[in-house]
């Protein structure tokens, strides 16, 4: 004598949104790593002088455009 289970489909939705979840959370912790890096390079360039900067090809006004490149 055999059985066999079925499982009903939304037993595998269940599953993936559960997975898409995690998915959600994980990536929510990487753009909140790569904020802080991005604040913490904001605060290193504002601490230089405004000839620093000009020896690096910046304007004190520059700096958030240049390291949010990408997000501006």
């Amino acid at each position: 004598m055999t059985q066999s289970v079925t499982y009903p489909n939304g037993l595998a939705h269940a599953g993936k949104a559960v997975g898409e979840f995690f998915n959600g959370i994980f990536e929510a912790l990487i753009r909140v790593g790569e904020a802080n890096s991005r604040v913490r390079r904001i605060e290193a360039l504002c601490k230089l002088s405004d000839e620093e900067l000009a020896a690096r090809g910046m304007r004190r006004e520059d700096i958030v455009r240049v390291v949010m490149h990408d997000f501006i």
